[in-house]
């Protein structure tokens, strides 16, 4: 969480009325507590229509509200105004966004899923997505590893199973060289096979899983490791091959 972004956010809720009471908010104009949920759907769209910023200062506020908030729907709303008639939204800041929030201690479920099923599984947008998130620097990762950036890639390979295989393959077999990332790599080559809009190629996957070192009781290690090897691709074109 980022303090200052938060204190903007929260900065900016209160100038519209709307106060933290509790475990929830207080809104003057509701009889009743609202929730995180309520708060984001009534305001995280009016960060993009606040004149007093300019883009990146929206972009930064709503990255805020996601602190203050915790709530994926204000991911929604960022991709909205990225993909909308006055999107796209100054590259640099929207994934400085996504970044940092994968680097800090706080587990960042918002974003995550935000990754997954929407930049991910769009086919417009996964390329850039996966590379701003880890693609363009993933090498550097490998070689100069932090704390943070450890954090970044392993969340980014743990959700990475809709991300087309050729966007995804290099920084795949980068990984391989560091084992904390193994885990979350198999998380990645997993949800590739059983995702509905997951992507793998099964000969550099099996050569890929059989590098990593992952204790052999692994829940699924078997499975993957047939399905596989038996040159299939996604569990929604051979179901019975899970099960074999």
């Amino acid at each position: 969480m980022e303090i200052h972004a938060t204190e903007d956010a929260r900065r900016w809720l209160a100038e519209r009325g709307v106060t933290e009471a509790g475990d929830g908010w207080a809104d003057v104009e509701s009889e009743h507590p609202l929730t995180c949920n309520e708060v984001a759907h009534s305001w995280a769209d009016e960060v993009f229509t606040d004149e007093d910023l300019d883009r990146a200062g929206q972009v930064r506020l709503a990255f805020g509200l996601l602190d203050l908030l915790d709530d994926y729907w204000v991911t929604c709303e960022i991709r909205f105004a990225d993909r909308g008639a006055e999107g796209p939204l100054p590259a640099h800041v929207l994934w400085d966004g996504y970044r940092r929030r994968l680097e800090a201690d706080r587990d960042p479920e918002a974003v995550t899923y935000s990754l997954w099923v929407d930049w991910f599984e769009d086919r417009a947008t996964s390329a850039t997505a996966f590379a701003e998130v880890l693609g363009n620097d993933i090498d550097h990762i490998v070689a100069e590893p932090t704390c943070g950036t450890l954090l970044r890639a392993g969340r980014v390979l743990a959700c990475s199973g809709p991300v087309p295989w050729p966007v995804k393959q290099k920084a795949y077999e980068a990984a391989v060289a560091l084992p904390a990332l193994h885990q979350p790599l198999f998380r990645g080559l997993l949800t590739g096979y059983h995702d509905i809009y997951g992507c793998l190629e099964p000969a550099p996957a099996e050569a890929l899983l059989a590098q990593l070192q992952l204790p052999t009781t692994t829940r699924h290690l078997a499975e993957l490791r047939s399905v596989l090897a038996a040159g299939h691709r996604n569990h929604r074109y051979s179901p019975g091959a899970w099960e074999g």
